[in-house]
């Protein structure tokens, strides 16, 4: 059925209009906000039917309109530029959570809000951040957000969008998609241009911006390409009008009148009348993007350089006015290298500070592709310059690049002090891209430079950088002695990053070694670099709270974790918040969330760029839940972390693997030493207290020889629990609200009774490869009355669902809240909740609809 009229201009789309007006009327009535992602082909409509509803809802005020740039870097936070009453923020040097901040005080004022973001595969990393940080608190605030995107432009999972669009979940996110029209809406349509429909419909799949370019025509014929539409459309205008086109053809998103010369502005009218161009809020614009590309890539070579260095003039002749951003997409296009190296670091350092550092990364590559004749020391300053905000885009071999190259310049004009500065940084970059020998060597390089000015700011930050290295590697006794100096040199000199870093250094390092004292260094670190604005060391201090807690099971740090994520996504820091989500999947693992550990564990490896440290935390996590539920096969995940882990000499790496696959080997009754061997010798070395007493406890549990070295102390529980009190341990296990390890502390008991005590947990926690273990110890005591664990009742069931579980997922099939079903069932609410995860976990899905359905398709429910 076609919906609506052709004479209407928008067929087919009332069900995706209706959306649009009963999201915004529950708005309206104070229901909470709402943001609706609107994904669409090319030329699909998205544009036009945002248009129909903004024209038809009755807004209390009127809608914000803001689009992204098609430029080659875009412009940062562009669509919020188009909103005047924000424009002011963004031009005092927002970060994308202040400009969040403001949006919302904004909107909470004016209630009813809608606001229209066009474009988003176009969108800065900025402008993401803030729409991220508005659907994140949606529910809370009283507006209405439409975000339009290409979906077939963002189908490579690594596309800044497609993160965007899988963090935001929930009924408040409401997802459409416009599609082609159907053959009797094209038909509809053509008739009234006395047009073949179906022939019509053929050639331009039903793609309404194809089928209007066509219906332009005069000559009846069906044109092979949308371009040659575009061309004969544009051919019937006259020389004026042709020459407008051009002109703003080559500055999108749309052309300022007073970019425009005189002789291009004589055919404005026509170009109007004629629909290939509107007015648009300070200037005019194409109809489409498609029609202004194929206008700009008809354009000979000698035309589009004239036309570029025309704009370039206009812009430079009001430089107060100029966004950076546009000055340099024009220089590079009109081949300025002047202008590009005075304007492009421009528009880097403003996207930097709108928290844009992968657009500040381009514009900075945009300046070097331009600096062959500068100075060595000037193109190194660029390159660093680029290596820094590669390095917080999780573009970490660029990073290393461009600084490499830098320290080839700074040596070449003998440079020392700048080159020992360098290879200092340099330490830090490649140890995070897994280079660890080279890291160390460029350190010890960067000391070496400055043996004859040790008192200096830079030895200081050389100090320290090295500090973090022995850090890192758990050289404790270097770690110390170079952290320790270094924060004397950076209190002595004022030096508030050296400081920052230092005061990290040493905290994590105590807590490490079970020192619960280091959390005071860590927390006065946070706070000066949160006053000094020093991003990178704030993700720092989220992402060493996560290493320290999760290696010593610290879990009264627990709240660093969401903070972590929340304050790394707020800062635009992807590579931070991936490493602290990798530690929280590691916390909610410990404490049994099995769900949530593998929600976390999941997102490192779908989003987060190949680093190796970041993977094999992710998939030691996936593989012990596989590992301790027993219902897939552990060792593809864990054979994989192992080949990642291969050839380190760091706990880092070593310690999670050795500990995952060892466990794995145990519950399977296999060898566990071939799976410790290396890692235990490297934690003697290190004197891993922590590291140790894990892999002495498992080597107990198999029976195999778990001795560590004299002189060693052992830390809590550990220390206890090899020591033969199993059931001291376990209640300090559960202090730390750690239930799996307090079974497994029991399950090292002498006695029947903490074997029986061990077999209620692990039945509890269904964890069925280490009940039975304990059932095999058990009868082998001659224990006969042993609890069964799951009733032949649940093991018959397909999924392996008790009698409640099948009763609650009725539940939650007729769309019962846990409070609901509570009422029903006479329960508690955490009792529901924990059915629920239970049922979510044996049905291999994340989500209760998606249980339903599950359910209904396999049938486990009357």
């Amino acid at each position: 059925m076609v919906e609506f009229s052709a004479e209407s201009g928008l067929l087919e789309r009332s069900g995706q209009l209706g959306t649009l007006h009963q999201a915004y009327e529950a708005v309206r009535a104070g229901r909470g906000g709402v943001v609706v992602l609107l994904g669409g082909e090319a030329g699909g409509g998205k544009t036009a039917l945002v248009r129909r509803f903004r024209a038809e809802c009755r807004a209390a005020r009127p809608v914000l309109w803001g689009g992204c740039d098609p430029l080659w870097t875009p412009r940062p936070l562009g669509p919020f530029l188009e909103m005047t009453q924000f424009s002011g923020l963004i031009g005092h040097g927002a970060k994308p959570y202040e400009l969040a901040t403001g949006i919302i005080r904004d909107v909470r004022e004016r209630p009813g809000l809608p606001l229209v973001l066009e474009d988003l595969h176009w969108a800065d990393e900025a402008t993401l951040d803030v729409l991220s940080l508005l659907g994140r608190r949606i529910g809370a605030i009283p507006a209405m957000i439409i975000a339009t995107y290409r979906s077939d432009e963002v189908t490579d999972r690594r596309h800044p969008l497609r993160r965007l669009l899988g963090e935001l979940q929930g009924d408040r996110i409401i997802r459409m998609g416009v599609e082609p029209l159907s053959p009797a809406a094209v038909c509809a349509l053509a008739e009234s241009h006395g047009r073949d429909g179906r022939a019509l419909h053929r050639a331009t799949g039903g793609n309404p911006f194809f089928v209007t370019e066509v219906l332009a025509r005069d000559d009846g014929d069906v044109p092979l390409t949308v371009r040659d539409a575009v061309l004969a459309r544009a051919a019937r205008l006259g020389p004026e009008a042709t020459a407008v086109l051009d002109a703003v053809s080559v500055t999108p998103p749309y052309a300022e009148l007073r970019l425009l010369a005189e002789a291009e502005t004589a055919g404005l009218d026509e170009a109007l009348r004629a629909g290939m161009l509107e007015s648009v809020p300070g200037g005019v614009a194409f109809r489409h993007e498609l029609a202004r590309l194929t206008i700009e890539e008809s354009l000979p070579a000698h035309r589009r350089l004239d036309l570029h260095r025309g704009v370039l003039r206009a812009l430079l002749a009001e430089p107060d006015r100029a966004d950076p951003s546009r000055v340099a997409h024009h220089a590079e296009a009109a081949g300025d290298a002047g202008v590009v190296l005075t304007w492009a670091p421009r528009a880097a350092v403003q996207a930097a500070d709108s928290g844009a550092h992968r657009e500040a990364a381009a514009q900075y590559a945009r300046a070097l592709r331009f600096a062959a004749g500068l100075a060595p020391a000037d193109r190194a300053d660029l390159l660093e310059r680029r290596s820094y905000e590669c390095y917080l885009t999780e573009q970490t071999d660029e990073s290393i690049a461009a600084l490499q190259e830098a320290i080839r310049h700074r040596r070449q004009i003998g440079d020392r002090r700048g080159e020992g500065t360098a290879l200092s940084v340099l330490s830090r970059r490649l140890w995070c891209g897994g280079y660890i020998e080279e890291a160390a060597t460029s350190g010890r390089e960067a000391l070496r430079l400055f043996d004859d000015m040790p008192s200096g700011p830079e030895y200081a930050m050389a100090c320290t950088n090295q500090a973090a290295i022995a850090l890192n590697i758990e050289d404790y006794p270097d770690a110390i002695a170079l952290g320790t100096r270094a924060l004397r040199l950076g209190e002595q000199h004022g030096l508030t990053e050296v400081v920052v870093h230092s005061l990290n250094n040493l905290g994590t390092m105590q807590l490490l070694a079970g020192e619960p004292e280091g959390i005071g260094k860590l927390e006065r670190s946070l706070a000066l670099a949160e006053q000094a604005g020093l991003e990178e060391h704030i993700g720092r201090a989220y992402i060493h709270a996560g290493w320290s807690m999760t290696r010593v099971r610290s879990y009264h740090l627990a709240s660093w974790l969401d903070r972590g994520v929340t304050a790394c996504a707020d800062l635009g820091l992807e590579a931070w918040k991936h490493y602290v989500l990798a530690y929280r999947a590691r916390y909610h693992l410990d404490l049994g969330r099995w769900d949530e550990a593998l929600a976390d564990a999941e997102e490192v490896l779908r989003d987060a760029k190949p680093v190796p440290l970041l993977r094999l935390m992710a998939l030691a996590v996936i593989g012990l839940i596989r590992a301790r539920g027993g219902d897939l096969d552990p060792w593809p995940v864990l054979d994989e972390a192992r080949d990642l882990a291969a050839g380190k000499n760091e706990l880092q790496y070593l310690a999670p693997v050795a500990t995952a696959r060892a466990e794995a080997a145990w519950l399977a009754g296999a060898p566990v030493g071939p799976e410790l061997a290396g890692t235990w010798e490297l934690a003697v070395r290190r004197q891993a207290k922590w590291v140790l007493g894990e892999l002495a406890w498992l080597r107990r549990l198999a029976a195999e020889p778990d001795t560590a070295p004299a002189g060693i102390p052992l830390l809590e529980p550990y220390a206890r629990q090899l020591a033969g009190d199993v059931e001291g341990a376990a209640e300090r296990w559960r202090k730390r609200d750690c239930a799996y390890d307090a079974a497994l502390a029991l399950a090292g008991a002498a006695d029947e009774a903490g074997l029986r005590a061990a077999l209620a947990e692990f039945q509890r926690l269904g964890t069925r490869p280490a009940a039975a273990i304990v059932t095999r110890r058990l009868r082998a005591r001659g224990v006969r009355d042993i609890p069964r664990g799951p009733q032949r009742w649940t093991r018959d069931n397909p999924a392996e669902l008790t009698r409640r579980e099948v009763e609650v997922l009725g539940l939650v099939q007729q769309g019962l809240s846990n409070v609901e079903i509570a009422e029903r069932l006479f329960l508690s609410t955490k009792t529901v909740h924990h059915h629920v995860s239970a049922i979510l976990r044996k049905l291999g899905v994340s989500r209760r609809g998606q249980a339903a359905a599950e359910a209904a398709r396999r049938g486990l429910t009357p």
